[in-house]
């Protein structure tokens, strides 16, 4: 009972870290990367649709990145979409594709971004104390109904709370990890 309920929580805490580490990708560091627009919704035929599975997405130089919608009439949606987004960029559209040129990060831009991994880090911490509190909650209810013993419901406790600590600790290298990047120059 209490290693199936471990791996369980096991398993959703690191779900909350993958979610992490693709919410990081997607974060800026002054360089171009495909990681940076390719899970932008765009509008298309009425539907929202990752901007990978409607054009290629490459990285011809280290400062630019080029989209190429394999459908023409998509461009303005992709365009409107990268507007749209919290990216800070302009696309510039010829009409066969965008360009997307990385600026260089000023000191006071990495600093927002800096407090923007803080926001998601802190997400991701609360994500993993609310999976706490409802496997607390399970182990409670377990006892209750005469599942478990109660040194067992302690013993599920301190499993849970190592299990918090673990990925809370991986959250925080997460973090540390992509503030070096940010700030490096």
């Amino acid at each position: 009972m209490l290693k199936d309920l471990c791996k369980e929580i096991g398993e959703r805490m690191n779900k909350t870290v993958d979610a992490l580490q693709n919410d990081l990708k997607i974060i800026r560091t002054g360089r171009a990367s495909p990681a940076l627009v390719e899970r932008l919704q765009v509008e298309y035929y009425g539907t929202m649709s990752p901007l990978n599975q409607m054009a290629s997405i490459s990285v011809p130089e280290p400062r630019l990145l080029t989209i190429r919608p394999w459908d023409a009439s998509a461009l303005p949606a992709i365009e409107k979409a990268i507007l749209k987004s919290d990216l800070g960029l302009t696309p510039q559209n010829d009409g066969k594709l965008i360009r997307l040129a990385i600026p260089r990060l000023t000191e006071e831009r990495r600093r927002e971004l800096v407090k923007m991994v803080q926001r998601r880090l802190e997400e991701s911490k609360i994500a993993l104390r609310n999976i706490r509190r409802d496997a607390i909650s399970d182990l409670r209810e377990f006892e209750k109904e005469k599942l478990i013993t109660e040194d067992d419901l302690h013993q599920g406790r301190e499993q849970v709370q190592e299990l918090v600590e673990k990925f809370s600790d991986k959250v925080e290298e997460l973090g540390q990890r992509k503030e070096q990047e940010i700030m490096k120059v």
